[in-house]
């Protein structure tokens, strides 16, 4: 049987995201804005066989990247995001965001060759009917490219946790990720990788590999994803990566760590599932405003995890904040 974490009470995880409060976060990938179209159905179109939805609310929000880096300062962090948008009313709406999050968009570089990555969903009384998605998948390339992995670099240097956010939007280049990777193994900087499968195995020498149980499933090739540790730890030496953690959902995660033998199990406590945009945001954000302080990574895992089963738990992809996690720590007691 896999260890089993209960994670840190509601005194170690004050200690634990005060002491984030002195930390920098560096997230680079894949920034998105989200949109939120919200109505009413009670008629179907008389063009299609479709409902018709009655918009009465509209709303942006951060997405991918960009709601980590939110995150982060939700639990009081500080965090600095570079990324790519668009020469765009998208990429402006984005870099204002930002802003108004307290979040620099000095770092984000604008590409007058590509759009601003943008999910428009359309809800009706609180079910999704529709999403709508504007992108370009095609790598950042030549100066665009050149001016990331410089401003990438300049930021590392006051970064105290590294993030690479891949959701497969052509920011994260194989290149780019070795150098800041081996750039944070070198100034002894954590770095978290949330991996998509087409660059799955391109990420060498994370301290933390974090893929999620799916995506896992699809990079070996398999139908379900292993989730014992004969299967597990050679795959983390693969990837060269100190700790593996595998997020199964509702079921909890898995860590495998070269710090310990086995595979310990972090499970989730039991709660209403309302959507589960943003949970992987959520969780990524939480190691890495918690892996500033270094705790062990089991302790930061089981955190995230509580953290994650707030975000699921509400409507669209709003950051956890520090007081409603240490809130919900002291209601589980």
């Amino acid at each position: 049987m896999p260890d089993q974490e209960s994670g840190p009470d509601g005194t170690q995880a004050r200690e634990l995201l005060d002491a984030a409060r002195r930390g920098t976060v560096l997230v680079v990938g894949d920034a998105m804005l989200d949109r939120y179209l919200s109505g009413s159905v009670d008629r179907i179109s008389p063009e299609a066989p479709v409902p018709v939805v009655r918009v009465e609310e509209e709303r942006a929000a951060l997405g991918g990247a960009a709601n980590v880096a939110a995150g982060v300062v939700a639990l009081g962090a500080r965090a600095r995001l570079v990324s790519v948008v668009g020469e765009d009313r998208a990429g402006e709406d984005l870099r204002a965001a930002l802003a108004a999050g307290g979040i620099d968009p000095a770092d984000v570089v604008v590409d007058a060759g590509r759009p601003t990555t943008r999910k428009t969903r359309i809800l009706a009384r609180h079910h999704q009917m529709l999403r709508v998605d504007h992108e370009a998948v095609s790598p950042v390339e030549g100066a665009v490219a050149e001016r990331l992995v410089g401003r990438a670099l300049a930021a590392l240097a006051d970064a105290d946790v590294l993030v690479l956010e891949d959701y497969d939007k052509g920011v994260l280049s194989p290149g780019l990720t070795r150098t800041l990777l081996g750039e944070a193994a070198a100034r002894g900087i954590p770095s978290i990788v949330d991996p998509k499968l087409r660059h799955f195995f391109d990420f060498r020498d994370a301290f933390l590999f974090k893929p999620n149980v799916r995506e896992l499933a699809a990079a070996l090739g398999r139908e379900r994803a292993p989730r014992d540790e004969a299967t597990l730890r050679p795959l983390m030496d693969r990837l060269e990566c100190r700790h593996l953690l595998v997020t199964l959902g509702e079921e909890g995660m898995l860590l495998v760590s070269r710090e310990r033998e086995g595979v310990v199990r972090i499970p989730s406590r039991a709660r209403e599932v309302f959507d589960v945009t943003g949970a992987g945001d959520t969780v990524v954000a939480t190691l890495a405003a918690v892996l500033v302080s270094r705790p062990e990574v089991a302790s930061a895992a089981a955190l995230a995890n509580v953290a994650a089963g707030l975000e699921v738990s509400r409507l669209g992809a709003v950051p956890v904040t520090r007081q409603e996690l240490l809130d919900e720590l002291d209601r589980r007691g």
